[in-house]
């Protein structure tokens, strides 16, 4: 049985503006970087009651920081998703490569399964709800909605609360241009292809901008913002340049340096749909990077 006597967590009310692990670091005197790591990744740190797993999240005066003295015990674990972020109303998690955004079909795993599962099991009261997707084969960051409220809210006005989305992909080739903006309209055939066309096709127009970050003799590091979110858009745009995302086996050349598909989505910044406050999330660069 729980003792409920024995305080689980220590609380602190934040004096001066700082960012979240030096603030940690402050007031639990000798605690290594690593263990204050940890209790971060691992949901241990609650800031206004909301759980934030943001080592550079910023702190305002006023604000109350309540810090676990043990290891939560209903953590996620999970090999294919990490999270980054929970509140009462979303959670923004990191995807593995090679799990599904959402399901096609009930058998099939995916990151709503795995979330649903852990709300289960931490015994809160929501479900999953998908409002944007990611590709099987691409990983990063991914935002989901807890309550119905917050679905619609992202749903209807997604263009406008998302401020900033941008991947990092390995081309292949080197890419002459070192930034650039492609333009063209989106549209499926009948075998799921999507093709892309200068002029108005029926399908759906897509935007993005590139930036070279860095290259080789022969591949070239790229950043590209999303004007736009289509399906497959990134991946059809750099072959439109000539210079697909490295492993895509269906859009690509065969150039597969690192045995799967090279494109990340690393940044994801929005308003939050509930509280209006501006989010910012970025994941560190894969190792194939």
């Amino acid at each position: 049985m729980r003792n409920f006597n024995k305080p689980t967590s220590s609380t602190y009310t934040v004096r001066e503006a700082t960012e979240l692990l030096p603030f940690i670091l402050h007031v639990m005197q000798g605690i290594s970087h690593s263990r204050a790591k940890a209790i971060l990744s691992g949901g241990g740190v609650k800031v206004n009651r909301r759980n934030v797993t943001r080592h550079d999240y910023a702190l305002k005066p006023g604000m109350v920081v309540e810090i676990a003295k043990r290891k939560p015990r209903n953590e996620l674990k999970s090999p294919f998703v990490k999270i980054v972020y929970e509140d009462a109303a979303i959670i923004v998690v990191e995807k593995a490569v090679g799990i599904l955004s959402m399901a096609t079909s009930p058998a099939i795993f995916c990151v709503k399964q795995v979330l649903d599962d852990y709300f289960r099991k931490s015994r809160q009261r929501c479900t999953t709800h998908v409002v944007h997707r990611l590709d099987r084969d691409t990983s990063g960051l991914l935002v989901y909605a807890k309550t119905l409220e917050a679905e619609q809210i992202l749903e209807h006005n997604w263009r406008e609360i998302v401020t900033d989305r941008r991947y990092v992909a390995l081309a292949s080739g080197v890419m002459e241009q070192k930034k650039g903006t492609v333009q063209s309209y989106l549209k499926d055939n009948k075998a799921y292809i999507t093709y892309s066309s200068p002029t108005d096709n029926g399908g759906k127009l897509a935007i993005t901008h590139y930036r070279v970050l860095r290259s080789n003799d022969t591949h070239t590091l790229v950043e590209l913002k999303l004007e736009t979110g289509r399906k497959n858009q990134i991946r059809v745009h750099l072959q439109d340049l000539g210079h697909p995302v490295c492993g895509d086996i269906k859009y690509g050349n065969g150039d597969d340096p690192h045995h799967r598909l090279c494109l990340h989505a690393y940044r994801l910044c929005f308003y939050h749909p509930i509280t209006g406050e501006p989010l910012k999330f970025e994941t560190a660069l894969p190792r194939w990077l």
